[in-house]
């Protein structure tokens, strides 16, 4: 089985941060979201992956590389323009070949990994098996509809008036069957080929269907607020490693993880808190729930709840929380406490205090 990773989005939701970076790169738990997507990938026995990019295809190729580093071989497949999953499929057919295949949409997380529905899929083989989840508001997703013995009986992209609350999670599995489907189908009222259509095409042609729902972590990472939620996710799995330096004047309680040329100097940290490799925190309060990324240095701030990319730098920031600050961006002086900043790359921001 192969495995093909969607990794061609823009982002919008997302900026100003995906002016200068693609979304799928931004970082949680100091790492990126397609690192964990490849992670799960790997971890349900999928080595071959393919890789559908878009605009920002050389900066995923350069963070990515070959994907040895992550135990993969990854192969970049280029979508032009942004003609939706189904048509990602079409790019993807000679190096999909005849293999069956797991799709994954390269902004969701599901720390908890596929690798059972893998193994089920695998076992039973129907042409397409799906995961889908409860929410509260499903206008926002593809929609599974499921008949009274559990089977697939219709799917709906963001409908307006949703007849089930099974949320299409990103994750899909398919044999070589899909690809008549896909060659069938023809755009969407939004001028995209779906793949909830696809789908639907082999559920009307009579094909064997299925959907599990996945009782597992999941989250789109398409805003900042569920890039947060994650990272505390995340981060509340940590185990405490002390790598780099920290000297006697700073206090660390819980996990706190400090990276190998790191320094914490005269500060208090209270995990689950990630500081990254060069970092320096100096005469800081880090509070719980932050992942600072490499390079960044923070001098006299109080920061809690967010994600810092790496070289960013936070000089006399008071009651920081709930924040995204961008890669070398630049912070000071302190705002009022319980401030809340999404500040894009490469980005000076100065607020009184």
């Amino acid at each position: 089985m192969k495995a093909l990773v969607l990794a061609g989005g823009s982002g919008t939701r997302l900026r100003p941060l995906t002016y200068s970076m693609p979304k799928q790169l931004v970082p949680v738990g100091n790492r990126p979201v397609l690192e964990h997507v490849l992670d799960a990938v790997r971890a349900a026995g999928v080595t071959d992956v393919g890789v559908v990019v878009g605009g920002w295809a050389e900066q995923i190729a350069d963070a990515l590389g070959d994907g040895s580093r992550l135990g993969v071989r990854l192969t970049y497949l280029r979508q032009d323009q942004p003609r939706g999953l189904a048509d990602c499929v079409r790019v993807a057919r000679g190096f999909l070949g005849d293999d069956d295949f797991l799709m994954y949409l390269g902004d969701v997380m599901l720390p908890d990994g596929v690798a059972r529905y893998a193994d089920e899929f695998r076992a039973l083989r129907p042409a397409a098996h799906v995961l889908v989840h409860k929410v509260a508001d499903p206008r926002a997703f593809g929609v599974v509809e499921l008949g009274p013995d559990g089977a697939v009986r219709r799917l709906v992209e963001k409908p307006r008036h949703p007849r089930s609350d099974l949320a299409l999670v990103g994750v899909y599995f398919f044999t070589p069957a899909v690809h008549a489907a896909v060659d069938a189908i023809t755009p969407s009222g939004r001028g995209e080929l779906e793949i909830t259509d696809a789908v639907q095409w082999l559920v009307s042609a009579g094909a064997d269907v299925r959907a599990s729902e996945y009782h597992g972590y999941w989250r789109d990472t398409g805003r900042v607020e569920d890039l947060l939620a994650c990272n505390r996710h995340l981060l509340d799995g940590l185990a405490r490693d002390v790598a780099g330096q920290v000297d006697a004047a700073s206090e660390l309680t819980g996990p706190v993880v400090v990276a190998p040329g790191a320094r914490v100097v005269a500060s208090r940290v209270e995990g689950p808190v990630v500081i990254g490799a060069d970092a320096v925190v100096e005469g800081c309060r880090i509070g719980p729930h932050t992942a600072i990324g490499r390079g960044c240095r923070l001098t006299d701030a109080e920061v809690a709840d967010s994600i810092v990319l790496e070289g960013a730098s936070i000089t006399a920031v008071r009651g920081l929380h709930g924040s995204l600050i961008g890669r070398s961006a630049t912070v000071r002086p302190g705002p009022a406490a319980g401030s809340r900043l999404v500040v894009g790359d490469h980005t000076r921001v100065e607020i009184a205090a």
